[in-house]
């Protein structure tokens, strides 16, 4: 298989040097491995977010106001074909009579609105995001969360939690509740790169007490 953006499932690329729209804010170092839906994440993976280039006059004329966000940290790793639904309640109100989102113009001028915001979507840091999992709106994401392939996420979830199925359902913790109390202090993600630099050696190891001691020595 060719692919004219991703050449290889080997790579990806740091996402915020692609994004254009207003309404998604990503992270430093997070990246998008998009090798075999091969288009970019803000193409592929961001649905219904106002201020796309599809929706930008419309969202730029105000007439929807305040529309949700797309948030996602620094350090998070993305996989091909991750979804992230936005827009709310994209106009289908489940608790009137129709969920149809009528239109004013065909319908006539008693029309209300049935958009509803449910609020930013936030992934936090180092959160790694399995291939054509689905984020549905609103859902807030925590730090060194592992979300599976295929996974539809409708809740929030927890730090360093792994959710997988439909619905997600978290099947275990990545650690300890108290090693992930240590990790949530040290907030190792907004460390200056020297720092991290000088600490790979424990980084890239599971003795998490020996990195907690020497963040306890920073000045």
């Amino acid at each position: 298989m060719t692919s004219s953006i991703f050449p290889s499932w080997l790579g990806g690329y740091e996402v915020r040097e692609h994004v254009r729209n207003p309404n998604i804010s990503v992270g430093e170092h997070t990246y998008y491995s998009g090798y075999y839906h091969d288009k970019h994440f803000e193409d592929h993976c961001v649905r219904y977010l106002l201020g796309d280039h599809s929706s930008r006059a419309v969202w730029e004329s105000g007439i929807f106001g305040e529309v949700d966000q797309l948030i996602i940290g620094r350090y998070c790793s993305i996989a091909s074909g991750a979804t992230f639904m936005l827009a709310g309640n994209q106009g289908h109100r489940h608790d009137w009579i129709s969920s149809f989102p009528f239109d004013v113009g065909k319908f006539g001028n008693k029309v209300k609105s049935g958009f509803e915001r449910a609020g930013d979507t936030v992934i936090g840091n180092d959160v790694w995001i399995g291939s054509e999992c689905v984020i549905m709106p609103g859902v807030t994401i925590g730090d060194g969360a592992v979300i599976g392939a295929r996974a539809v996420v409708t809740k929030d979830v927890a730090p360093y939690a792994v959710i997988v199925g439909n619905p997600g359902q978290e099947v275990k913790k990545r650690f300890s509740d108290a090693d992930i109390a240590k990790l949530l202090e040290m907030k190792w993600w907004d460390w200056p790169m020297k720092r991290l630099q000088e600490n790979m050696d424990l980084m890239c190891s599971s003795d998490i007490d020996a990195l907690f001691e020497r963040y306890q020595r920073f000045e």
